[in-house]
């Protein structure tokens, strides 16, 4: 097959066609001219217009053949649109003012998705923003054109962009495991945003919204979307009683000092492990510090029976255990399980909804682990936006500009 015909089939030429080909191993420089059988059309709104003058002309990176750059080399005319008035032309192969086809943005961004931005710049002798501009125009292409009506079931979640507490907020679709949306900070500002993204319609036929007890997401939602419940995350309440018990191992160190100190060593994870997790040598260190019948004990086995809450089948049953639980919390005397208890009793409805609409930030934690990957590989991104951009590009599922040919 004939390089001439390679061109012909991977790139959109209707209205042009090849002149000549000429180059080497180096280079093959691709030499495009017009059709006269075709009107030239307006680079601004599409129509056609009529030949005004020719430009200088202009190079475009194409995708390489065999590891060869390609480069496409055409003259551009201006034409004299009935609407637009005086304008460039508009080329198929391109975007606008890029320098490169459109083929050749959607191959950089196929390889950004797996591969730094750095290096996939030196893969295909470009700069780093060349393939930013590749990523953003192939995001921007399938933002535009994402379905989100069915989108009833969403995950709120937080996700640190860097050192020193600067967050992103992050929406997750739960039926389709995708990211949704974006924003930066996590403030109730920020999730309002996202609403403002939704639409009111959209944002009217949410059903369920699962987030932690972070107060800026919950008002959030109450007043952009009163009718979704909310679903305090089960795995955000577990983390918070192991917190919980993990405050009051540390508190009765600080209280019993050195001597109880060396007794507990190295014993933290045993009480926050699942039983049927623990090592055969771990079982056998806690069946020993549970004898001592320590503070921590107490607050392991609350801790343990705490499991039968997420058992119930009816918000009714659930609803008297967890009041019986936080009333044996609060006996103890333990003044982090006391606080522990307390945020149930305060949270109790929104808790509840959890038997009423069985979802969780699993899967949010999930794609959140694969989006601190995303970002440990990027390593370049210092912008809030650009993170945005990758975040989309890889997690979000979105439609790719349709193409003549595609890539294996």
């Amino acid at each position: 097959m004939r390089i001439e015909t390679l061109v012909k089939e991977t790139l959109d030429l209707q209205g042009f066609r090849v002149g000549r080909v000429d180059g080497g191993t180096d280079e093959i420089v691709v030499r495009i001219v017009a059709d006269g059988r075709y009107a030239p059309r307006c680079g601004e709104c599409g129509e056609k217009a009529k030949y005004r003058d020719e430009r200088r002309e202009r190079r475009y990176r194409h995708v390489p053949l065999w590891g060869i750059p390609v480069t496409l080399v055409y003259t551009l005319r201006r034409v004299r649109c009935k609407r637009c008035g005086l304008r460039v032309e508009a080329v198929p192969w391109a975007e606008g003012k890029q320098r490169f086809t459109r083929a050749m943005s959607v191959t950089m961004a196929e390889w950004a998705k797996l591969l730094p931005w750095s290096h996939v710049a030196r893969m295909f002798g470009c700069s780093w923003s060349t393939v930013q501009q590749a990523v953003k125009a192939v995001v921007a292409y399938g933002r535009e054109r994402q379905e989100l009506d069915g989108l009833t079931h969403i995950g709120v979640d937080e996700i640190a962009r860097k050192r020193g507490h600067v967050y992103m907020t992050v929406v997750y679709d739960l039926k389709k495991s995708r990211l949704v949306w974006v924003g930066d900070g996590r403030t109730r500002e920020t999730l309002e945003r996202f609403f403002d993204f939704l639409g009111e319609d959209r944002s009217k036929r949410l059903e369920a919204v699962c987030c932690d007890m972070w107060r800026s997401y919950v008002n959030a939602v109450r007043a952009r979307a009163p009718q979704a419940l909310i679903v305090f995350d089960k795995f955000h309440i577990v983390s918070h009683l192991g917190k919980a018990v993990d405050d009051v191992r540390r508190e009765e160190i600080r209280e019993k000092g050195q001597a109880h100190k060396d007794l507990v060593k190295n014993s933290r994870y045993l009480w926050l492990k699942n039983p049927w997790n623990l090592t055969g040598g771990q079982a056998e260190r806690l069946a020993t510090l549970v004898k001592l019948n320590t503070e921590v004990h107490r607050a392991y086995l609350l801790k343990e029976m705490f499991r039968r809450f997420w058992e119930y089948k009816r918000p009714g049953w659930a609803k008297r255990f967890l009041k019986l639980w936080c009333a044996w919390a609060v006996g103890t005397g333990l003044s982090p399980l006391r606080k522990f208890a307390r945020t149930m009793l305060r949270h109790m409805d929104d808790i509840l909804n959890y038997f009423r609409a069985r979802i969780t930030n699993g899967a949010v934690e999930g794609m959140n682990n694969k989006a601190k990957v995303v970002m440990r590989r990027a390593y370049g991104l210092r912008t809030a936006e650009s993170c945005a951009t990758n975040l989309y590009h890889c997690l979000a599922s979105l439609p790719m500009p349709e193409l003549s040919h595609r890539f294996a």
